[in-house]
């Protein structure tokens, strides 16, 4: 099955107007979910201020969204106790279907998917947790402990039987994956992992006069980038202090805000907006 890939990059500094570690969990906490709502794949952080280290802001945002993608029954297996994830708990659920509310064996199907980790390993097999009271039997050796997987199940009964499983081949919406860069937005965008990359920016083409020419490389495209400026400094200007021109680094600068009726719009507002509109559009 050939899904389009479906990226957004945010800026580190989505979480600079904001002192508190609550409330900075909080405002990761919508971007992680407007990221489910529209299915996204990947969000990228990317650091743009190229004058400050912003390590260490990057690494929060990447393990909040992490842990926020992680089924509940994993979390305490794939995350340790640390500051970080000191008001986790305010993190709203994602309830995708990789975040299955069900923890009885009986009520498995074969051919569900189900995210797991390896517990424990012998030369032949592997028992893996699956989120159910009984650890799951996978006759595949090669992973190890500790190892998260996408599995399938094969076979229930007293011993439920679980395969590894390719993300693609699973019908429905299965989360998405965190990168914490290092590389300046404008290297991100111009790696060439991405078929069609759009910005956006109040500066940008109003979306209703380019959608047209957007959707036709839309559907040729198969992986595709949507990149989000800063709350205080948009994607010309971050572009710019590296030493680029936006209109040379994507394919497409768009305002999906028009005549916006405050001075800024947030980050995470603005993917919301963006991607709903993207929805609409060409059903992302």
């Amino acid at each position: 099955m050939n899904k389009k890939k479906l990226a957004i990059a945010i800026p580190v500094s989505v979480i600079s107007d904001t002192p508190h570690l609550r409330e900075k969990t909080s405002k990761i906490g919508l971007i992680g979910r407007a990221a489910a709502i529209f299915r996204v794949d990947e969000i990228i952080v990317y650091p743009d201020d190229i004058k400050v280290n912003q390590g260490r802001e990057i690494d929060l945002i990447a393990t909040l969204l992490a842990y926020m993608e992680t089924p509940q029954y994993l979390r305490k297996k794939l995350f340790k106790l640390e500051p970080r994830l000191q008001f986790a708990g305010i993190l709203p659920p994602l309830r995708t279907p990789h975040h299955p509310l069900n923890k009885k064996a009986r009520n498995l199907k074969v051919g569900e998917y189900r995210e797991g980790i390896v517990v424990s390993k012998t030369k032949e097999d592997a028992l893996v947790d699956i989120g159910v009271e009984h650890l799951a039997l996978m006759r595949e050796k090669q992973f190890n402990v500790g190892k998260r997987l996408t599995l399938r199940i094969a076979k229930l009964g007293e011993q439920v039987e679980v395969q590894t499983a390719n993300k693609d081949e699973i019908p429905s919406y299965w989360g998405y994956t965190v990168s914490a860069e290092k590389r300046s937005f404008s290297k991100v965008v111009e790696n060439g992992k991405f078929d069609l990359t759009l910005a956006t920016s109040k500066f940008g083409a109003r979306f209703a006069d380019v959608a047209e020419k957007i959707g036709e490389r839309w559907k040729k495209a198969s992986s595709i980038l949507v990149s989000f400026g800063a709350p205080t400094r948009g994607l010309f200007e971050i572009a710019r202090d590296e030493g680029a021109n936006l209109n040379d680094v994507v394919d497409f600068v768009v305002n999906t805000i028009p005549e916006q009726g405050t001075e800024t719009v947030r980050t995470e507002e603005a993917l919301l907006v963006s991607l709903a509109i993207l929805s609409v559009q060409f059903g992302v």
